[in-house]
């Protein structure tokens, strides 16, 4: 099955050949080899590129192992540029797997040599376009990029959004529900029955990402924390916490004791690895950002839901975190909003007092110049709860566009606020459609 993957593929295109390492990143089985080693392969095949200018090393095969040693590596691929006169295409999977080994051309024991001396020798050939993927306990895709400082380029590769999900999708009919349920991990589409996909995303969770930080970061004797850390933000999605609320909830529920900086530590690592990600929340009048509460999201929503073992589908955060990820997907920078006023109000004694009231806007989304407030909504299918869902946005009092998402598939309609209403599927399907 051929998944387009063009959004990161155009990417690449636009990066060749410019003079830096490119750095595929993300989330372990997204599709980073697939990306590389096929659809890239594939257009520069078209574009007219001998197969004999495209070096291919992926480092989890037996037969290249040899290459795991950074001298072997980069003797091999500048011996196959041969000609210097064309330009040669390094593609290397998993460079992480190149190991650390001593300098022995010196007396100093503790000096090693690394695949980044490697890659940044290669960078200095006029004629090799270099490309990289790195992801697994041993070195997170995170670390790679940050190892080649100003050299590198990343392309940070997500799961497959809804509208790719959907465009190989047997059914479409049936896209959005089992979007819902299982996500956008590409192997998923692979699999026909509801127990394939919910073992296969459990096994994912336990036998690579969890064993992946554990033996990365060495805390073996802390993973039922780990995993008890990991229900605790799968069943939070869309909600405000932090560290401190955490470490309460570990004391009253599990009768554990965590401190919060602990926790910190390891929602920490579970970002690193792509499981995670965070929005910080914004006063929109104040122009300013709150240290905490904050809101933590899943990179694929099938993930978050296997790691419940599929108990908790509710379709409001599940939507949500779907908007969140492909707004992320679509370059934007997303913060949570919070809109604060005075209102006055009588207390027990009927005196009149001011009180402050802080509302919420699901996402303050930035690109440049540009600026929209977006909620994710259900419905809005009576007066009550459009009032409801619009109330933040109305009190912004600036230009911005401002925008509704709802779960029906509805006609696009603004309000006489100028308030967008849409559908969510029509939302994601279409890249404009945030300024209809």
């Amino acid at each position: 099955m051929e998944i387009k993957r063009d959004r990161y593929l155009m990417q690449l295109i636009k990066k060749r050949d410019n003079g830096r390492v490119k750095i595929i990143t993300g989330i372990r089985r997204c599709g980073k080899s697939y990306l590389l080693f096929d659809l890239y392969r594939k257009y520069l095949l078209d574009e007219g590129i001998e197969e004999k200018q495209i070096i291919e090393v992926q480092l989890d095969e037996i037969d290249n192992i040899k290459y795991r040693n950074p001298f072997a590596l980069s003797d091999y691929i500048k011996g196959q540029i041969k000609d210097r006169k064309k330009q040669y295409y390094v593609l290397i999977d998993e460079i992480q797997l190149c190991a650390e080994v001593s300098n022995p051309y010196v007396d100093d024991i503790d000096e090693k040599v690394t695949f980044i001396d490697a890659i940044l020798g290669l960078m200095k050939m006029k004629n090799a376009d270099i490309y990289v993927t790195g992801s697994n306990s041993k070195m997170l895709s995170r670390e790679v990029l940050t190892q080649f400082r100003d050299r590198g380029d990343e392309i940070h590769l997500q799961p497959l959004s809804y509208a790719e999900f959907k465009a190989c999708y047997s059914d479409q009919t049936h896209a959005w529900r089992d979007y819902c349920v299982y996500g956008g991990m590409p192997y998923v589409l692979q699999l026909e029955t509801q127990e394939e996909k919910s073992r296969y995303l459990k096994d994912l969770f336990d036998e690579t990402y969890l064993k992946d930080i554990v033996e990365r970061k060495d805390i073996r004797n802390d993973q039922e924390i780990l995993e008890i850390l990991l229900d605790f933000v799968s069943s939070a999605i869309g909600s405000l916490t932090n560290p401190s609320k955490l470490e309460n909830r570990f004391l009253t529920e599990k009768k554990i004791k965590v401190t919060h900086t602990t926790i910190a530590k390891y929602l920490d690592y579970f970002k690193e690895a792509y499981i995670i990600d965070s929005a910080n929340r914004y006063d929109v009048k104040g122009s300013a950002y709150f240290d905490t509460p904050l809101k933590y999201y899943f990179s694929d929503i099938g993930l978050r839901n296997a790691r419940l073992n599929f108990r908790q589908i509710e379709e409001s955060h599940i939507m949500e975190n779907i908007i969140y990820n492909e707004l992320i997907n679509r370059g934007y920078n997303v913060d949570v909003g919070v809109v604060g006023y005075s209102k006055k109000e009588k207390d027990d004694a009927g005196n009149v007092k001011s009180i402050r009231v802080q509302l919420e806007v699901d996402f303050v989304v930035n690109r440049g110049n540009q600026r929209y407030y977006i909620q994710s909504a259900l419905n809005v299918d009576t007066k009550e709860k459009q009032e409801q869902e619009t109330n933040s946005l109305k009190r912004i009092g600036d230009s911005y566009r401002k925008i509704v998402i709802v779960k029906d598939d509805i006609i696009p309609w603004h309000d006489e606020k100028g308030i967008l209403y849409i559908g969510v599927q029509e939302f994601l399907l279409n890249e404009n459609a945030i300024d209809l």
